[in-house]
């Protein structure tokens, strides 16, 4: 006991003594090769419609393998089964050897077939070792670790002598703080601060350089990935951060969140004046549900109103540290103008959790599907036409009328023919293997822009970045600037129309941890094991969620489809089914009743169980699902098929 209270002062001293390097821990070094991409023009490139978003790396010198992955162990002590690239399905971080064959994989995959990268965050390990308390020292190294492992697959090779550090990468790379990219962790104070002014340092080759002012007041910034054409914003969520005890919400003047939003307002403005569109992301994800708000209230409203508001100009929302892939929809009827102006000050509630431990993010995810499941049905307008004027029968007229009038209705509840009443925000799932490893690589449409290239001899960022957005703290009396919302003439915005630069689809990576630790600590292996990630659901020819594209009303549908809970009466081929019914009630149920005895389990809304599954990267099995979700009883008795199999082979007959 003694020996083990010594050892964190001497691994203290330096970190890059803690673990040896196998070879696979190595930097990428002279194994990447200069881009293959060749430009158009001179320094030119054209675009390829992808782009990149990769989260919660949390890299850990101290991880060591065949340690014990017990909680208070860490996967730094004892003896375990930690793998040697991760342990997945504990809360344990990323050994370096999964870092560096993580951008190994990029590097040979991804990186020239994409047109920009956006990283949110969580690039230190957490403090979760009281033994080996992190240093600033160290989440700085950390965070410098990935930035040199981004220039190791996306560095230009050509401008050794090139003193411009914005002018390092073949394609714009845009950052963003997370809540463990600080020290202490969460705590994040109004700026300039010492992290704002380290990180303007850590990535400079990232942030423009007309910008480097604003960052340094606040920790946000943007980078125009397309000139002229389309913007992506890293914001720093962690002055919106519920677990931020540093900062009081986004409603007085004097509160850095406030002066975000009016710097946010201020740019949105100016690319709305300049027909660009924008891309929002972040690290601390706008939850809302009963038991997790990650969000101060007033920062949800202001974030809220801004996304109705600017929904002709902003394409989608994307960020991270949940570790879990899903979405969620913001309500601008719940938007409440009197508690973004101030003018109703908020009773002090207790600070909910913003733990998304695998126990706490099953409440999590039930209560998005408890919310969802007040969306309205999905009402075909569909109708059987009349010949000459003249319907076949008066019945049949007066079924068409009633239809019609249902998808008038259904269509005024979602705000309209686009569901202008919501924005969709988009969650990635980690590298960090909480669960598998995953990364995300999204589709856009790049019509009118195939004329528009990426300059790869410009600096990011354009002289719009240079828009002053003043000083706007001081008294805390001030008259709110609500924001212009479209012009009636203009067209729905492209997270709403499919359009140019609307998102497609997305793919959708894993590493199966298990496998492939599994293959390379096996001595009997009779070839040579390769880490690689492999596509977890694609959404382009997914049947499952059904997404013709990543609107917002597309995830309208999808949101209600997931929060059924009671099968439909008037169509026998649905599959929504209310949870704790067993096919035996519901053959009961039936006009057409058999004399059958199935076995009694409760069956599953297809849709939820895919997205259940897909939370946690297909990493957790399927009694641990049921335990937590009840999907049905007998589940062990399917055995370990893909879901489609399972899926298929759970369909109840009607009678």
């Amino acid at each position: 006991m003694i020996l083990r209270q010594l050892i964190p002062v001497v691994l203290s001293t330096t970190t890059s003594l803690c673990v040896a390097n196998p070879a696979w821990q190595k930097p990428l070094g002279n194994s990447v090769t200069p881009s293959s991409r060749t430009p158009s023009v001179a320094g030119i490139s054209k675009l390829h419609g992808r782009f990149l978003h990769i989260t919660d790396l949390h890299p850990d010198r101290f991880y060591s393998q065949a340690s014990s992955t017990d909680s208070d162990d860490a996967c730094h002590w004892g003896n375990g089964s930690a793998g040697i690239f991760g342990a997945e399905l504990t809360d344990c971080d990323s050994p370096i050897t999964l870092v560096n064959a993580t951008f190994q994989w990029i590097n040979d995959n991804l990186k020239d077939s994409i047109d920009f990268v956006v990283w949110t965050g969580d690039s230190a390990r957490h403090d979760n070792d009281e033994l080996i308390p992190r240093t600033e020292k160290e989440v700085i190294d950390l965070n410098e670790l990935l930035v040199h492992k981004f220039v190791e697959v996306f560095g230009k090779k050509d401008n050794i002598n090139d003193t411009d550090p914005t002018n390092d990468f073949i394609i714009p790379i845009i950052p963003n703080f997370g809540n463990n990219d600080i020290l202490p962790h969460n705590i994040f104070t109004q700026g300039p601060n010492r992290w704002t002014k380290t990180f303007s340092h850590v990535w400079r080759q990232f942030i423009p350089e007309e910008q480097r002012h604003s960052f340094e007041r606040g920790g946000w910034f943007f980078v125009e990935v397309i000139p002229n054409k389309l913007a992506v914003f890293s914001l720093n969520t962690l002055y919106f951060f519920n677990s931020n005890t540093a900062t009081d919400g986004c409603a007085e003047r004097s509160e850095p969140g406030y002066e975000q939003f009016e710097w946010l307002r201020i740019q949105l403005q100016f690319l709305r004046q300049q027909g660009m569109k924008a891309i929002l992301t972040g690290h601390v994800p706008p939850a809302r549900t009963q038991s997790k708000q990650s969000w101060d209230e007033t920062c949800w409203q202001k974030y809220t109103l801004w996304l109705q508001q600017y929904r002709d100009v902003i394409v989608g929302g994307l960020y991270g540290h949940a570790n879990i892939d899903h979405f969620m929809l913001q309500d601008s009827k719940q938007i409440d103008m009197e508690i973004i102006t101030g003018e109703v000050e908020l009773a002090r509630q207790p600070r909910k959790s913003n733990d998304f431990s695998i126990q706490s993010s099953a409440e999590y995810l039930t209560e998005l599907r408890n919310g969802w499941s007040q969306l309205p049905d999905k009402v075909d307008a569909k109708t059987k036409k009349a010949r000459n004027g003249i319907w076949p029968s008066f019945d049949l007229g007066i079924k068409n009328m009633k239809r019609r009038s249902k998808h008038d209705k259904y269509l005024k509840q979602i705000g309209g023919v686009w569901g202008e009443r919501y924005s969709a925000t988009l969650v990635g799932a980690s590298v960090v293997p909480n669960y598998y490893p995953s990364m995300r690589v999204f589709e856009y449409n790049t019509t009118e822009t195939e004329h528009s290239l990426v300059t790869l001899q410009t600096k990011p960022g354009s002289a719009s970045s240079a828009k002053n957005h003043g000083d706007f703290r001081g008294s805390r009396k001030h008259k709110h600037v609500k924001p212009k919302p479209p012009s009636k003439s203009q067209p729905p915005g492209p997270a709403y129309s499919p359009q140019s630069l609307s998102l497609l689809g997305y793919t959708q990576y894993f590493a199966n941890l298990t496998r492939v630790n599994a293959a390379f600590s096996s001595p009997h292996t009779s070839f040579d094991p390769v880490f690689t990630y492999e596509i977890e659901y694609d959404t382009r020819n997914d049947t499952i969620y059904g997404l013709a594209d990543l609107t917002v009303r597309s995830y309208i549908d999808l949101a209600a489809r997931i929060g059924k809970y009671r099968r439909k009466s008037d169509d026998s081929e649905s599959d929504h089914w209310e949870d704790g019914e067993d096919d035996r009630s519901v053959a009961k149920k039936s006009k057409h009743k058999k004399k059958k005895h199935h076995k009694k389990r409760k069956v599953i809304n297809k849709a939820w169980f895919a997205f259940v599954n897909r939370a946690y990267v297909g990493a957790k099995d399927e009694d641990s699902l049921h335990d937590q979700f009840g999907f049905y009883e007998d589940w062990g008795n399917l055995g370990r098929r893909p879901l489609e199999s399972v899926l298929v082979a759970n369909q109840l007959e009607d009678g």
